[in-house]
């Protein structure tokens, strides 16, 4: 599922990142990478920016819902 599609609170892992070049590159240096454990903090109003926390490198991002939709993420506890 893409990350605007996860539910609150729940621990995700990152499974691949969709778009080009530039897009895989910023996620990278914001520390974002396949394989990485995220958790959906919070949700802007209306199409409003997500608050996500990646847990394995430990910062906490505001993503705009364009960036969030590009990240494909899965159950992160199996």
């Amino acid at each position: 599922m893409k990350l605007t599609e996860a539910p609150f609170e729940t621990t995700l892992r990152i499974t691949g990142i969709m778009g080009g070049e530039g897009i895989r590159r910023r996620l990278l240096s914001l520390g974002f990478h396949p394989g990485d454990k995220v958790l959906v903090v919070s949700r802007g109003i209306l199409k409003g920016p997500l608050l996500v926390r990646n847990l394995t490198a430990d910062v906490t991002v505001a993503l705009g819902r364009g960036v969030a939709q590009k990240i494909v993420v899965e159950d992160g506890h199996g």
